[in-house]
């Protein structure tokens, strides 16, 4: 028996009445509305630039879009709710006009923003802060009825770095995680999508090791993400920077479909929906 089997994952998701297949690994792609992202050149703070990009990922295969305007790259300068907004809704609004079938994910750990991005058309939240930083997302999740991405992480952008130390990594990561989600079901929030915060509060050898366990986060019954994309975890290894770092990506993401993951969130679309490809040729 193929070892992801042994539990029985969710596999679909509701995004505002579009069932969304994820039995097939899915790839979402990065647009950041920011002017101080990591990988410099994934910046697009224009709206008219962003649509562009969701052009260009959706034509290249994306299933979903990442639309984010606050930096959460270590060390990323805090900018005010209205900030925020004023540099994403302009976006949501262009592309989701443009593409109306597009499904968009909101990067955002603000439920007011969270809410007003799901009200000018996007589909989805993506928290890094799994609810930690506003006491009122996952109550606005369950009232908009959306898909919740829940990620590990602790502390700020601000001050994640310094917060790396665990008893066992594993350990801790899923026992944060199974108790959110208990969290969240008991509030009656139907579709959650985990994410082990690859590189957020953790060092290198912490990333990996989750991505080495990640078919044990299958007791939890839930589609799991990986961002790994063009990350310090990768070109740590390989040398270089974020800009370096594209076939270390692709590498590391193609570990994690052998590893079980429903979603792969990338800056480069084109090259992780080559590697699905390949992929699922061993699966048939």
């Amino acid at each position: 028996m193929a070892k992801d089997t042994y539990f029985r994952k969710k596999t679909t998701l509701n995004a505002r009445g579009t069932l969304i297949d994820l039995s097939t690994p899915k790839v979402m792609g990065i647009i950041n509305l920011t002017p101080d992202s990591f990988y410099d050149q994934s910046r697009k703070p224009h709206a008219t630039d962003a649509l562009m990009q969701a052009e260009k990922m959706l034509a290249d295969g994306a299933a979903f879009l990442d639309l984010g305007a606050y930096s959460s790259r270590p060390g990323a300068i805090d900018i005010s709710v209205q900030e925020e907004m004023d540099r994403l809704l302009p976006a949501v609004e262009a592309i989701s006009g443009a593409f109306p079938e597009a499904i968009l994910s909101i990067d955002t750990f603000r439920a007011s923003v969270a809410e007003a991005a799901i009200k000018g058309g996007a589909h989805i939240i993506n928290d890094i802060s799994g609810g930690q930083l506003d006491e009122q997302m996952f109550e606005t999740v369950a009232r908009l009825q959306v898909p919740y991405i829940l990620m590990h992480t602790r502390g700020t952008p601000q001050t994640m770095t310094q917060l790396t130390d665990y008893d066992d990594i594993f350990t801790d990561v899923f026992d944060y995680l199974q108790q959110k989600y208990a969290e969240l079901k008991k509030l009656g929030v139907e579709d959650v999508i985990l994410d082990p915060g690859f590189g957020f509060a953790k060092k290198s050898e912490q990333s990996y090791e989750l991505l080495n366990r990640m078919h044990d986060f299958d007791i939890l019954g839930l589609p799991i993400l990986v961002g790994v994309s063009r990350k310090r975890m990768i070109y740590n290894i390989t040398g270089g920077t974020a800009t370096d770092a594209l076939n270390g990506t692709t590498v590391v993401n193609t570990i994690a479909l052998t590893k079980g993951a429903n979603i792969l969130r990338v800056h480069d679309v084109k090259e992780v929906v080559e590697a699905i490809k390949i992929y699922n040729m061993l699966q048939q």
